[in-house]
C-alpha cells in the first residue's frame, strides 16, 4: 500500500511539472509587439551602432530565460522548446528602430521577455502596441480662402509653397491632378526624404509637388504575417482611398471640374495648394499599427517635414502608453505642428482622442452645402434624407412597396441581422422590387445597400438609432438609397405600422435634389465628431477646434468605386467622404499656411492662433448647432470653435508653449519621472514644477476647471497664463469676461502694454464657484469666455468649468 501511494505521488508530481511545462511552453510561445524606449545616453560605447546594442540587449534577455529553462529541464528531464523554437535569429525579432522622435525599437516579445527587458540597465519602458483605425470642391471658399484676393492667408503665404506636409495614412495615388507638379518650383535643398521604388511605384512617380513616399509595414507583418500581395500593394500606392482624399484636402492643386458622379461641381482646391507632400503608408487592411506609425514619425521628422497630418485614432491610455502621443511629442520638439483626428465615436461625451496638449486635435463641422434625397410616402408625407447616386434612379412618379427588413417577414436570418442588413440576412422573395428599410450599424452603410442590391431590393433606406440623432452622411450607393435621421426612421415605422392596420400597402419613393449650395445653418456640429471632455487630461479643452469634415470633396485612386466596395466597378477622380479624418487635413493645410507666413511660429503658436481666433456662430449668427440633437452645441463638442484661417494670421497675441512647459505639465499631471521619460527623452525635476500648482496652468488657449465639490461651499482657483505679441510694436489690450453662468471669474491685470513685438506678458485667471445641487456621480459643465482686445484684434479664450459629485 506505501508503495502504490509513493508511486501515485510520484505520477502526480509528473503530471504537475508537465503541465507546469506545457503552461510555460503556451506563455512563451504567445509573442506580441512591444515597443523599447531605450536611454539614448546610456549606449556601451564598445558597440558601433544602436542597433547592435538592442540586439545584444535582446539576446542578453534571451539567454537569462534560456540558462533559466535549461536549469528546470535538467531537474524535470524535459528539453527546452522555447530555446528550440525562439532563439533563432535574434536581430530578425527586431522590426524597427527609431532615432529622431524617439530612441529604441520595436520588436516581437513573450510577456516573460517583456518582464524581464523592462527591468535591465538602459530600457526606460516596454510599451504594448496598439492597433489603429482610420477615422474639396467648396471648403475652401466656406473657409474665406479665395485665391483672387489680392492679400489674405493665400497671398501671404505663397499658397504655402515649399512648406512641407508629412500625411501618415494609407498611402497616394499619385497621378491625380490634385498632385501635379506644374508652375512649383524646385524642390526645397532642405528636403532629406526619399521616394521609395517599388514595381507599382515607380522611380519618376514623385514630383516637385510630391516630394516624398514611403511605407512601413513590418509592424502590421510582424502581426498579421506576410502581406496578401493580391489584394493590397506593398508600396506607398493607395488601395484603400483614405490617404489619397486626405492628402489632397491639405494640399491638393486646383483641379476644374471636379464631382463625384455629377455632385459637386466646382473647382477643387486643398488647404495649401502649393505646399509639399510627403506620404507615409502606416495603414492597411488589418489596421494601422503604433510600430510602423512611429516609424513613420521618425522618417518624416527626419525627413524634414514641417507638419504632420495623422487621421487615425485608438483608444485613450497614459500618454507614456500612447505610441501617437509619444511619437507627436517628439515631432512637436523639432518644431514640427501635429494634427490629428478627434475620431469619429460622438454624440456621446468622453469620446475625443489624440487629446495630448502638444497635438491640435480636429473635430468636425458642417459646410453651407449639402445633397438632399428625400423620401416621399405613399401618404405624401416627405422625410428629409441624404445621399450621393449617380446611376439609374427610380422611375419619376412612381411609388414603390416599402417594407422593414426587420420585421422578420421572410427575412433570410435573425430578426436583428436582418433589421441590419448584415450579409445573408435578407430573403430575395422578401426585398426583390422593394424599397428596403434597414437600421444604421455594424457594417457599413454602402455594404448594406450592396446587400438589398444582391437581394433584389429597387432602393434603400437608412434609418439611424435614436444614438446617431439626427446626423447625416451622404454616402455613394450601388442602387438608389437615402439615410434619415433617426426622428424620420420612426415617422416611417410608424407610416408601416398604420398600414398595417388599415391592411393597406405602405409605398415610398426617394427623391434625388443633386447639390444644394447656401445652406442654412452652417457650420453644424457633426453628429460622429467625437466630444469631449477630455479623458486623459480633463483640465486640458479638447476637441482644440472644429473644421469642414462632412461631405467633403477630395482625389480618390483610380483602382477604388466610389462605394469603396470591391464590386463597385464606377471610377471617378473624385470622391466626397465624411469624418474628422476630414477635418484634421484641413487644419494640417492652414497651419502649412501659416507656418509659411509665420516661419518664426512654434506649433503651439501655431495651435494658439486657430484657436483663438476661431468663432462658435453659424451663419445665421447664432450658437452653432449639435447635429444629433438640433440644439445648440457646447465647447465640448467644438473646443474653441470652428477655424479662422484668415484671423488666425494675425491673432494680435498667441499662447507659446516649450517641451519644458510640457514636461512640467506631465509632472503637475502625477506622471513619475520615468513616464515623463518615455514620453519626451528628458530628464524631469518635477519638484519645481509642482510648487507652481497644476496642470491647468500649462500655457493653453483654453483653461478649464475641475471641482470636486465634496460638500464644499466654495470652490476655486487659478490659471497663470503668458502671451506673446504678434500683433503691433506698440499695442494695449483690455480684457473683456463672459463668465460661465454662476461663476466669478476676475483677471489680474485687466491691462496689458505691449512696448515691441516678440514681448511676453503674464496674468493670472482666477475662478471662483458655489456648490450646485448634483447627485452622486454626476456633474454639471458650464462655459463662458475671455477676450484680449486692442481695437483691432480679439484674442478669445473659452472658460469651461466642470462641477461634480463624487460617488
Amino acid at each position: 500500500m506505501a508503495a502504490f501511494h509513493l508511486y501515485t505521488t510520484l505520477v502526480v508530481v509528473l503530471l504537475s511539472l508537465f503541465t507546469i511545462k506545457a503552461f510555460s511552453f503556451t506563455v512563451l510561445d504567445h509573442q506580441n509587439t512591444y515597443i523599447v524606449r531605450i536611454q539614448h545616453d546610456e549606449k556601451p560605447s564598445v558597440f558601433p551602432t544602436f542597433k547592435h546594442w538592442y540586439e545584444s540587449t535582446l539576446n542578453s534577455v534571451s539567454l537569462s530565460i534560456e540558462l533559466s529553462e535549461s536549469n528546470d529541464n535538467e531537474k524535470s528531464g524535459f528539453k527546452s522548446r522555447w530555446h528550440q523554437n525562439n532563439l533563432r535569429g535574434q536581430s530578425s525579432r527586431i522590426i524597427h528602430t527609431y532615432e529622431k522622435v524617439f530612441h529604441g525599437f520595436s520588436v516581437k516579445l513573450n510577456p516573460l521577455e517583456a518582464t524581464k527587458l523592462e527591468k535591465l540597465p538602459g530600457v526606460i519602458a516596454v510599451i504594448p502596441e496598439q492597433v489603429r483605425q482610420i477615422q474639396t470642391t467648396r471648403s475652401p471658399q466656406f473657409l474665406g480662402l479665395k485665391t483672387k484676393d489680392s492679400s489674405g492667408l493665400l497671398k501671404e503665404s505663397d499658397f504655402g509653397s515649399d512648406l512641407v506636409i508629412g500625411v501618415l495614412d494609407t498611402g497616394i495615388w499619385p497621378e491625380r491632378k490634385s498632385f501635379n507638379d506644374r508652375d512649383l518650383g524646385p524642390v526645397p535643398l532642405r528636403w532629406k526624404g526619399e521616394c521609395v521604388t517599388t514595381k507599382d511605384f515607380g522611380p519618376h512617380t514623385c514630383n516637385r509637388k510630391l516630394i516624398g513616399a514611403r511605407y512601413f509595414s513590418a509592424g502590421y507583418e510582424s502581426t498579421n504575417g506576410k502581406m496578401n500581395e493580391s489584394s493590397e500593394l506593398r508600396s506607398p500606392r493607395d488601395t484603400d482611398g483614405h490617404g489619397t482624399h486626405t492628402a489632397s484636402i491639405a494640399a491638393g492643386r486646383y483641379v476644374f471640374p471636379a464631382s463625384t458622379l455629377g455632385y459637386a461641381r466646382g473647382v477643387a482646391a486643398g488647404m495649401a495648394p502649393k505646399a509639399r507632400l510627403a506620404v507615409y503608408k502606416v495603414c492597411w487592411t488589418a489596421g494601422c499599427y503604433d510600430a510602423d506609425i512611429l516609424a513613420a514619425f521618425d522618417a518624416a521628422v527626419s525627413d524634414g517635414v514641417d507638419v504632420v497630418s495623422l487621421s487615425v485614432g485608438g483608444v485613450v491610455v497614459p500618454y507614456y502608453l500612447d505610441s501617437i502621443a509619444i511619437g507627436a511629442f517628439g515631432a512637436s520638439d523639432h518644431g514640427v505642428f501635429v494634427s490629428a483626428s478627434a475620431g469619429n465615436s460622438g454624440p456621446g461625451g468622453l469620446s475625443v482622442t489624440n487629446v495630448a496638449p502638444w497635438v491640435t486635435t480636429v473635430g468636425a463641422g458642417t459646410i453651407d452645402r449639402d445633397f438632399p434625397a428625400n423620401v416621399k410616402l405613399g401618404n405624401g408625407k416627405v422625410i428629409p434624407g441624404m445621399s450621393i447616386y449617380g446611376g439609374r434612379g427610380l422611375s419619376p412618379g412612381k411609388q414603390y412597396q416599402l417594407v422593414y427588413a426587420g420585421s422578420g417577414e421572410g427575412s433570410g436570418g435573425d430578426g436583428y441581422s436582418s433589421s441590419l442588413c448584415l450579409e445573408g440576412s435578407l430573403d430575395p422573395k422578401f426585398a426583390k422590387g422593394k424599397i428596403v428599410l434597414c437600421d444604421r450599424g455594424m457594417i457599413s452603410r454602402e455594404t448594406k445597400g450592396e446587400v438589398v442590391k444582391k437581394s433584389g431590393g429597387v432602393g434603400m433606406i437608412i434609418a439611424n438609432g435614436v444614438f446617431d440623432g439626427e446626423g447625416l452622411v451622404a454616402d455613394c450607393h450601388v442602387l438608389p438609397a437615402t439615410a434619415v435621421g433617426a426622428s424620420g426612421g420612426e415617422e416611417i415605422r410608424k407610416y408601416m405600422a398604420s398600414c398595417s392596420k388599415t391592411r393597406t400597402t405602405p409605398t415610398a419613393t426617394i427623391l434625388f435634389k443633386g447639390t444644394r449650395l447656401r445652406v442654412r445653418p452652417a457650420p453644424v456640429v457633426a453628429s460622429f465628431s467625437a466630444r469631449g471632455p477630455n479623458p486623459e487630461s480633463p483640465d486640458i479643452l479638447k476637441p482644440d477646434v472644429i473644421a469642414p469634415g462632412l461631405n467633403i470633396l477630395a482625389a480618390w485612386p483610380d483602382r477604388v468605386g466610389p462605394s469603396g466596395l470591391p464590386t463597385d466597378k464606377r471610377r471617378t477622380e473624385f470622391n466626397i467622404l465624411s469624418g474628422t479624418s476630414m477635418a484634421c487635413p484641413h487644419v494640417s493645410g492652414l497651419a502649412a499656411l501659416l507656418k509659411a507666413a509665420h516661419p518664426e511660429w512654434s506649433p503651439a503658436a501655431i495651435r494658439s492662433a486657430l484657436m483663438t481666433t476661431a468663432y462658435t456662430a453659424d451663419n445665421r449668427g447664432e450658437t452653432m448647432l449639435d447635429e444629433s440633437t438640433g440644439n445648440t452645441s457646447t465647447v465640448m463638442d467644438f473646443g474653441a470653435g470652428h477655424v479662422h484661417p484668415q484671423k488666425a494670421m494675425d491673432p494680435g497675441l498667441v499662447y507659446d508653449i516649450t517641451s519644458y512647459d510640457y514636461i512640467d505639465f506631465l509632472c503637475n499631471s502625477n506622471y513619475t519621472v520615468r513616464n515623463i521619460m518615455t514620453i519626451t527623452r528628458k530628464k524631469a525635476d518635477c519638484k519645481g514644477a509642482r510648487k507652481a500648482g497644476h496642470g491647468g496652468n500649462l500655457n493653453y488657449p483654453s483653461m478649464t476647471a475641475v471641482f470636486q465639490q465634496y460638500g464644499k461651499k466654495k470652490m476655486s482657483t487659478h490659471f497663470i497664463r503668458s502671451v506673446t505679441n504678434v500683433g503691433e510694436a506698440k499695442s494695449v489690450y483690455r480684457v473683456s469676461i463672459k463668465p460661465p453662468r454662476g461663476i466669478k471669474v476676475t483677471v489680474k491685470p485687466m491691462i496689458l502694454v505691449f512696448r515691441r513685438v516678440g514681448q511676453k506678458l503674464n496674468f493670472v485667471v482666477r475662478v471662483e464657484a458655489r456648490q450646485v445641487n448634483l447627485t452622486a456621480g454626476s456633474s454639471l459643465v458650464r462655459s463662458g469666455s475671455m477676450h484680449w482686445k486692442d481695437g483691432k484684434h480679439v484674442v478669445t479664450s473659452p472658460i469651461v468649468v466642470t462641477m461634480q459629485e463624487p460617488l
